[in-house]
């Protein structure tokens, strides 16, 4: 048994010492991230620790995982990899690209939103912050401010760190590797937005491999949880669930 043990360990070591350094670190630390993030950065944590106030718990929810998802890997690229921040898509790269898709994408994100929302399920849903992001413009605008801190975070660690991190070891292969996390951690939000974070993983893995950035992802999904928000907390407001031309004029003006 001694021996035939030894033989294992023998041969594993010899697997491991045929790892990519990167690669491999890449993987431990996304998973490591992930941990802390579900750990420490969460609206539950807030609440076990800090108070019930379901508003500042979305508070600390969006600026503490955004600046974890963000700064360690910006730490693990500048000082373990000693790499350029450019080379993981922190540049607008191919700009003609970027904008010309981000505007596709956005016009039928906006219109799937507005089809979508004309549910009070989906309306009661968003913001996550709760009345009081509804019930004062300022609560708004600083919730929408640290959503998007949160969403620099989200879009780096998967269509930056991880995506351009795994590219030269898997090639197009790394936007399949970076939707599958993407994917699980939509785990509770609504049916419909769950199934399509499986698309929207790729597209816009798809969009920041070929543009060179991660930079149109994150200001794309930060307008459509604007959007998501402006227009629940308006449908909730004034009570209208309609997708019709005179229902949004109603909504808006």
């Amino acid at each position: 048994m001694i021996p035939y043990l030894k033989n294992e360990i023998r041969e594993l070591i010899t697997e491991i010492k045929k790892l990519d350094f990167k690669v491999t670190f890449i993987f431990l630390s996304v998973s490591i991230i992930v941990f802390l993030s579900m750990e420490f950065a969460s609206p539950n944590f807030y609440y076990q620790n800090f108070g019930k106030d379901k508003f500042l718990s979305r508070v600390y929810w969006f600026l503490t995982d955004g600046l974890l998802m963000f700064l360690l890997p910006v730490l693990a690229i500048r000082f373990l990899f000693k790499e350029n921040l450019r080379d993981y898509g922190f540049t607008w790269g191919d700009k003609k690209f970027g904008f010309i898709t981000s505007g596709i994408f956005l016009v039928i994100m906006l219109i799937t939103v507005w089809i979508v929302s004309a549910t009070p399920v989906f309306a009661s849903a968003y913001p996550q912050g709760g009345v009081k992001v509804k019930e004062n413009l300022w609560n708004f605008a600083f919730y929408e401010f640290c959503i998007l801190i949160y969403m620099l975070g989200w879009e780096f660690i998967w269509r930056g760190y991880m995506l351009f991190g795994l590219r030269s070891k898997f090639g197009y292969y790394s936007i399949f590797i970076q939707m599958i996390p993407f994917f699980i951690l939509h785990k509770g939000k609504p049916e419909i937005e769950l199934f399509a974070s499986i698309f929207a993983g790729i597209i816009l893995g798809v969009q920041a491999l070929r543009s060179g950035s991660f930079l149109y992802c994150w200001i794309l999904h930060w307008l459509v949880m604007l959007f998501i928000d402006g227009i629940s907390a308006l449908r909730s407001s004034k009570d209208i669930y309609g997708i019709g031309i005179s229902d949004f004029f109603n909504l808006f003006f």
